[in-house]
């Protein structure tokens, strides 16, 4: 029976199939009627409703509890503004709280008469400072941070509106520090490129000093020449207050590249006993070389030589002599520093000299500081590699300011600018290498990142 039934199925599968496939646009327009019947029907069925028109209509009320919230006729609304500079030597309380945005002659008078405004705040220049200030542009706070010493600390002068008065307080608090990348290339002089970019003078100086012993800053330079410098931002809550070490710098010089890093030997090690204790610190080539020599290449932290060391007009007595030394042109006061370690063995005034230092340097080698404006040191005081023995001036047989500096060895006269570059190299000590080795490779990494920066910009 169930095979009969199947086959009855099958069947009729079949003659349905061939029947639609004959038939197929009349079964289509069945279908069509048919679903045009339905809604017909439909219609038909919605026309029967009643009309809405005719429908009768009520109306209901209720009372509704009021979400209602009862609002003051205004609203107070107190915005405090921030405004942010850097002091100058000119500027007093009014001048000061005007370029900061403030109207306030209450706050201006309590500086005009604070002795701690007046002592640290006006009239210093580079001091940065910042206020804030009620929407009236009355002072609410005004706090100024400077940093000026070697401790790792800045000072952070606050102004404060008390009820209906100031109060100020002298604060200190550690100085952070932040790492910064920049390159350049030199067109003019060194200071020009490091202008253009945005290095600060610091920095630069830092940079000559440490390649003046493989690089003469005064005649060496050639346009083209290129530096990459990696260096530290010391900052006082958040805010860049004077920069400060250089950690690691390039220098391209007429094709010839020279690097350094700072390293601090935690052994506190040394291998001269010439070189400053080594826990302090000192710049090294990245294969381990000491940058550090036996005598600076210049008593300035950089300057304009005037006068070689050459045969010359003397500009006072206009006959042609040799000059035994090397003339530094700079302003009256600029600081003098001995270009090595030693003892003074005079500090006084001798005829065309004016205000002279000599310092003796072992057995062989004496310095000559001439035309001082001041004389910071003593006859048989010990002296430092780079320690300030006086400051710039015209004193002597001078034209104007400037300085006049010798070395002599044995009593010879001798180019100081040779000197300093043929005394010899010492090394990272053998238990300090591995680690300075791992910090050679980090400064190759900065380095190479801070370059980068001016290829992109250039792009």
């Amino acid at each position: 029976m169930i095979t009969l039934f199947s086959a009855g199925v099958t069947a009729f599968r079949q003659s349905f199939t061939k029947l639609t496939k004959q038939y197929t646009h009349r079964i289509t327009a069945v279908v069509a009627g048919l679903m045009l019947c339905g809604a017909g029907g439909a219609f038909a069925l919605a026309n029967l409703a009643p009309d809405a028109s005719q429908l009768p209509v009520s109306q209901v009320l209720e009372s509704v509890q009021s979400m209602a919230i009862a609002l003051p006729e205004a609203l107070p609304l107190e915005l405090n503004l921030y405004r942010s500079d850097i002091t100058r030597s000119t500027d007093t309380a009014d001048t000061l709280l005007t370029r900061l945005g403030v109207d306030d002659a209450l706050a201006a008078a309590f500086m005009r008469n604070d002795t701690l405004s007046r002592q640290v705040l006006l009239g210093r220049a580079g001091r940065s400072v910042s206020a804030e200030t009620v929407s009236s542009q009355g002072l609410k706070r005004l706090v100024a941070r400077w940093s000026t010493e070697e401790d790792g600390q800045f000072k952070r002068l606050v102004v404060e509106r008390q009820g209906n008065g100031f109060n100020s307080r002298l604060e200190s608090a550690p100085l952070g520090a932040s790492t910064r990348l920049a390159s350049g290339t030199i067109q003019t002089s060194l200071f020009a490129a490091t202008d253009d970019a945005k290095i600060p003078d610091a920095v630069a100086t830092q940079l000559a000093e440490i390649f003046s012993g493989d690089i003469d800053f005064h005649r060496a330079l050639r346009k083209g020449d290129r530096f990459s410098v990696v260096y530290e931002t010391l900052e006082g809550d958040g805010e860049p207050l004077r920069s400060g070490r250089v950690l690691s710098a390039e220098f391209v010089n007429n094709g010839k590249t020279h690097q350094a890093m700072w390293f601090q030997d935690p052994t506190g090690q040394s291998n001269n006993a010439a070189q400053i204790n080594s826990s302090k610190g000192a710049y090294y080539t990245m294969d381990g070389q000491s940058l550090r020599r036996a005598f600076l290449a210049s008593p300035m932290a950089f300057s304009r030589i005037t006068s070689g060391f050459k045969m010359r007009m003397h500009p006072i007595l206009q006959t042609l002599r040799a000059h035994q030394g090397i003339d530094y042109g700079a302003p009256t006061g600029t600081p003098v520093r001995t270009v090595g370690n030693g003892v003074v063995e005079f500090a006084g005034t001798q005829n065309g000299f004016g205000n002279v230092v000599f310092v003796r340097h072992g057995q062989q080698n004496v310095t000559v500081y001439a035309h001082l404006s001041r004389v910071d040191v003593r006859k048989g005081q010990s002296v430092d590699q780079g320690q300030k023995i006086g400051a710039v001036g015209s004193s002597g047989w001078a034209t104007g300011p400037h300085l006049h500096f010798e070395f002599r060895v044995n009593g010879q006269h001798k180019d100081p600018t040779m000197l300093a570059r043929q005394t010899e190299a010492t090394p990272v000590t053998a238990t300090a290498k591995p680690m300075f080795d791992e910090q050679a490779k980090l400064s190759r990494v900065a380095l190479a990142a801070a370059a980068s920066m001016e290829a992109a910009s250039a792009q």
